[in-house]
């Protein structure tokens, strides 16, 4: 799938402010887990979602428009805020664009590879398994870690995340960086884009071309 046109719509405080049809594809995790790279990546545009090394920067949900018929969503990351209203609002704007936002059609919930799974990421992955929601887990910044403990490290997570109840989602293992993993997760987003469109003709009777 070839993206040629990248739109930055602007940046919402409530879950309803574009009210398009167009599918959507969410980012969320922990704060500077590396949504915002990961978007540029896919996007294949340097700059268009802005990266901080600082966590807690990203406070809005931010829209873009690729090839005009579908969004990436960047929201902002859970975990990581200097004053607790902030924090208690933000994470109420997370969890209400999840749980609320009709066009959400997958959310990749993004996990640093160099770290131990966190319980804050079990609990939201257990929350997402209660309201059914579609997600996958991609593991960032693989470039920062060689082969062996990328692999351990990832082993030791979908362990923890099954001993905990959980049933494994499809995941990826990435790099913005280095660029590795990002056209798998691009097919993927195009698999899902074909299932959203033929469930909109079947839903409208339409036939197949």
């Amino acid at each position: 799938m070839k993206i040629f046109s990248v739109k930055f719509k602007g940046s919402s405080k409530k879950i309803n402010m574009f009210i398009d049809n167009f599918p959507e594809y969410a980012f969320a995790g922990r704060s500077n887990v590396g949504k915002s790279s990961l978007i540029n990546c896919i996007a294949g545009r340097k700059k268009i979602a802005k990266v901080s090394s600082y966590p807690g920067r990203t406070q809005y949900i931010n829209h873009f428009l690729i090839n005009d018929r579908w969004y990436l969503i960047d929201l902002p990351g859970y975990g990581f805020f200097s004053e607790k209203k902030v924090k208690k609002k933000t994470q109420k704007l997370i969890v209400d664009y999840i749980f609320h936002r009709k066009n959400l059609v997958c959310l990749f919930l993004l996990i640093d590879c160099r770290f131990v799974i966190q319980k804050i990421d079990l609990d939201f992955m257990q929350k997402l398994n209660s309201k059914k929601t579609n997600f996958c887990i991609v593991f960032t910044k693989t470039d920062k870690l060689n082969h062996q403990f990328i692999e351990k490290n990832i082993s030791f997570c979908i362990e923890k995340i099954k001993k905990n109840g959980l049933t494994m989602p499809s995941w990826f293992k990435v790099s913005a960086k280095r660029k590795d993993g990002i056209n798998n997760i691009v097919k993927y987003i195009k698999k899902k884009l074909n299932d959203f469109h033929q469930s909109c003709k079947q839903k409208l009777n339409i036939p197949n071309s």
